[in-house]
């Protein structure tokens, strides 16, 4: 049984806005306050939109997309910047990981 994405945040350079799912209010200050900062930078960096959503096994998966017609977004850096958040978060991509698949799907928790 397929399900949509869950998307957990994102953030627009067009828009210039921060989304926070309201499902994910339970998570603490400091983390909502990360992606925030992390997303926010990364739209203003690269442009575009940046989300992030959780599949359908609670993997984190990091989406980014352009406006057809946007001469500004960098693809490329895009492409880096995604890979350079990947290492950098990697221990808080696996706590939201964790979280999600504990808190939504239902799995016991293993360390």
């Amino acid at each position: 049984m397929y399900q949509e994405n869950i998307v957990l945040c994102g953030a627009s350079a067009y828009e210039k806005k921060f989304y926070l799912n309201d499902n994910f209010e339970g998570l603490p200050d400091q983390i909502k306050d990360e992606l925030k900062i992390m997303c926010v930078l990364f739209t203003e960096d690269v442009g575009g939109v940046l989300t992030l959503e959780f599949d359908d096994d609670g993997n984190l998966n990091l989406s980014v997309s352009a406006d057809e017609n946007d001469v500004l977004f960098d693809e490329i850096g895009s492409a880096l910047k995604i890979k350079q958040l990947r290492n950098q978060k990697r221990d808080l991509f696996e706590a939201l990981e964790t979280y999600y698949k504990v808190f939504f799907l239902g799995e016991d928790f293993e360390e």
